[in-house]
C-alpha cells in the first residue's frame, strides 16, 4: 500500500508488442550478458541503439555492465555520474594493480606514489628514480626514505604491494587486499567516500569473472588520466551507442531497468529509507522509471547479491541472498 497514493488508473493508448518483463536472472554476470544480447537484438531489428536506454538508481549499479560493454567494444554513454573507468577511485585501484604488474610503469607509479600523504610530484620522481636504480623491485622502496607525512603509510603500501606482486593470490583476493589498503585514502582524498566505496567493492566482485591479473588490466586498458573527474561523455568516434540514464526522457523504444529492483538497498536506496516520506519519494523514482519505455520494457531482477561492508576492510567470503525490493512485492499484490 501507498500511504499517500494519489489515486490515479494508468492506460496506454497504443498497442505495444509485448508486455512488460521481470527477467529473473541468477547474477549480475548473467545480467550483464543477457540486457547486451537484448540490446544487440534490437538493434538486428532496427532500433539504434541511441533508442534504448539503461536506467538505474545509483550511479555504481552500472559498473558491472560498464565493464562488459567495454571488453565487447560496444559504445555508450552515461549520464547521471562518472563512468566507472572514468572515476578517479577506480583509477587509483587500477594504476596499484597496473604497478605491480609492470614495475617499469612509471605513470602508475607517479599516480599511486601521490596517494599518499605529503608525496607530491617531487618526492614521487625521487621514489621511481629510486625504483629505477634498484633494478624496478618494488621491495626496494623498503629503503627508500618517504616524507614524514607518509610515514605510517609507506610500510602499509609496500606490505601491499609485496602481497599481490607474485600474481600468486585469486584476483579478487587481490582486489580486496588494495581495497584494505585503500579505505583510508579513500575517506581523506574523495567526498562521498562511502559512495565510491561501492566502486571499489564492484571492481572486487568483477575480477572473479578474469583468470589472471594481466588478462583483466588488459581488457581494462586505461589511458594515463588527464583528469580525476572527467564526465563521462557521448563517444567520439560512434554514431550510435547505448544510453545509461538515472532517470529518462519520454519516448525510449527500450527501457531496460538495471539492477534497481533487485533488493531493498538498491530501490529503495538503502540512503533514503529514513521515514515514510523519503520511502514514498523512492516508490515514486521507480514507478516513473516504469512508465518511461514507448515499445519494450525489462526489468532485470538477479537472485544473487554479494553483500560487503566497507567499514569491514578485512576481506572475507563472499556471501549471497535474496531480497526482493518491497516496491515489486506491492506490484504483484
Amino acid at each position: 500500500m501507498c500511504p499517500h497514493r494519489y489515486n490515479k488508473d494508468l492506460f496506454s493508448t497504443r498497442a505495444s508488442r509485448q508486455k512488460p518483463r521481470l527477467v529473473t536472472l541468477v547474477d549480475e554476470d548473467q545480467q550483464s550478458d543477457y540486457l547486451i544480447r537484448q540490446c544487440l537484438e534490437h538493434l538486428e531489428a532496427g532500433i539504434p541503439l541511441k533508442r534504448q536506454a539503461v536506467l538505474f538508481r545509483a550511479a555504481h549499479h552500472s559498473d558491472a555492465l560498464e565493464v562488459e560493454l567495454s571488453r565487447r567494444n560496444i559504445p555508450f554513454v552515461k549520464y547521471g555520474g562518472l563512468k566507472f573507468l572514468e572515476a578517479a577511485h577506480v583509477k587509483d585501484v587500477l594504476s596499484i594493480l597496473r604497478l605491480v604488474e609492470n614495475p617499469r610503469d612509471t605513470t602508475s607509479a607517479f599516480r599511486v606514489l601521490q596517494l599518499l600523504d605529503g608525496v607530491g610530484p617531487a618526492h614521487a620522481k625521487r621514489a621511481i628514480a629510486h625504483l629505477s636504480a634498484s633494478g624496478h623491485a618494488l621491495e626496494s622502496w623498503t629503503h627508500f626514505q618517504p616524507p614524514a607525512a607518509a610515514a605510517e603509510q609507506w610500510p602499509a603500501l609496500i606490505k601491499m604491494l609485496a602481497l599481490i606482486a607474485p600474481d600468486a593470490l585469486p584476483l579478487s583476493e587481490q582486489v580486496a587486499q588494495v581495497r584494505q589498503f585503500y579505505g583510508p585514502v579513500l575517506e581523506r582524498r574523495y567526498d562521498q567516500s562511502h559512495v565510491r566505496a561501492r566502486d571499489i567493492e564492484q571492481l572486487e566482485q568483477i575480477a572473479r569473472n578474469f583468470t589472471s591479473r594481466s588478462q583483466m588490466l588488459s581488457d581494462l586498458t586505461l589511458d594515463p588520466p588527464a583528469s580525476t573527474q572527467d564526465l563521462a561523455g557521448p563517444p567520439l568516434r560512434e554514431e550510435d551507442y547505448l544510453i545509461f540514464r538515472r532517470s529518462i526522457r519520454q519516448g525510449m523504444r527500450v527501457g531496460l531497468c538495471l539492477r534497481d529492483p533487485r533488493r531493498d538497498g538498491n530501490i529503495p536506496s538503502d540512503m533514503s529509507t529514513g521515514d515514510a516520506e523519503q520511502i514514498e519519494e523512492e516508490r515514486r523514482l521507480f514507478y516513473v522509471a516504469l512508465t518511461r519505455a514507448k515499445d519494450f520494457l525489462e526489468v532485470c531482477f538477479p537472485l544473487r547479491y554479494y553483500p560487503k561492508k566497507w567499514s569491514d576492510r578485512t576481506p572475507t567470503p563472499s556471501s549471497h541472498g535474496f531480497c526482493p525490493s518491497r516496491f515489486l512485492s506491492a506490484l504483484k499484490g
